[in-house]
């Protein structure tokens, strides 16, 4: 079962190598009736890769949603390097969101922009001061990260599957943000293209130093990536170990996902 949160980072303590970068603390978040996190309780620690399994309507996307702020909760914490997300004014959100990369699982490019310009957005967004040299310089090291250089100029429909994919991964690296939120990275993807999606997140989180929560239903996905696993059932964080543990559970409810 799931330990209970660590205490309240200060907003230096991210620095030192392993350190807490996320802290949920008693996350309750329903929408009606519908409870969909109940006091769920994590900590994400620096180069960690956090893999979030459980069913469909679980409340997976609900809860990396929270962390970004594209959802609030009814109660409890969510601390970010020593932020509490839930409690932050819009302009103390953008600045915590500039250290947060979130990957959709729709990939939610541009269809009418350039994969330049689907790129460029986040520096817009955020209003970060560059020039047209350093903003080149930005797009094709995101490109270059992600095995695409050559794509810069070309139109999302030109693109395939494994390429938006890509293109979507490099847009939520330009701004080389300390954490990354990815929700479902290999669906709808083949076999093959899903391992080099595997084999490019173990390679930015090295090359980066990026902490991760991952929702997946793809099991390899989870059994590549995976440094820890943690099981969201009936809202709680049920389980709580590497895959090889969890795999080799007894408990029933934790065996399902893993035969």
């Amino acid at each position: 079962m799931a330990t209970a949160a660590k205490d309240e980072l200060s907003p230096e303590d991210h620095v030192a190598k392993g350190a807490p970068v996320i802290v949920i603390e008693h996350l309750f978040k329903k929408f009606g009736k519908n409870v969909v996190l109940k006091d769920f309780n994590l900590t994400v620690h620096q180069e960690e890769n956090v893999v979030v399994l459980g069913k469909s309507g679980a409340g997976k996307s609900v809860l990396i949603k929270c962390v970004i702020g594209l959802l609030k909760p009814d109660s409890g914490k969510i601390l970010v390097f020593g932020d509490n997300v839930p409690g932050l004014s819009p302009d103390e959100l953008d600045r915590v969101r500039t250290k947060i990369g979130f990957l959709f699982q729709a990939n939610a490019l541009y269809d009418s922009m350039t994969v330049r310009e689907n790129l460029e957005f986040p520096l817009r967004r955020h209003w970060i001061d560059l020039t047209p040299k350093q903003v080149n310089q930005m797009v094709s090291e995101a490109l270059e990260n992600v095995g695409l250089k050559n794509t810069v100029d070309m139109m999302p429909a030109e693109l395939s599957g494994g390429m938006l994919k890509r293109v979507a991964l490099a847009r939520t690296l330009i701004l080389k943000p300390e954490i990354i939120l990815y929700d479902e990275p290999t669906t709808g993807l083949d076999p093959v293209t899903s391992r080099e999606i595997d084999s490019l997140i173990l390679k930015l989180q090295k090359k980066y130093h990026t902490s991760s929560i991952v929702i997946s239903h793809d099991m390899n996905c989870v059994k590549n990536i995976a440094d820890r696993v943690i099981l969201l059932l009936e809202g709680k964080c049920y389980a709580d170990g590497t895959y090889d543990e969890l795999a080799h559970s007894a408990d029933e409810k934790i065996k399902q996902f893993f035969e």
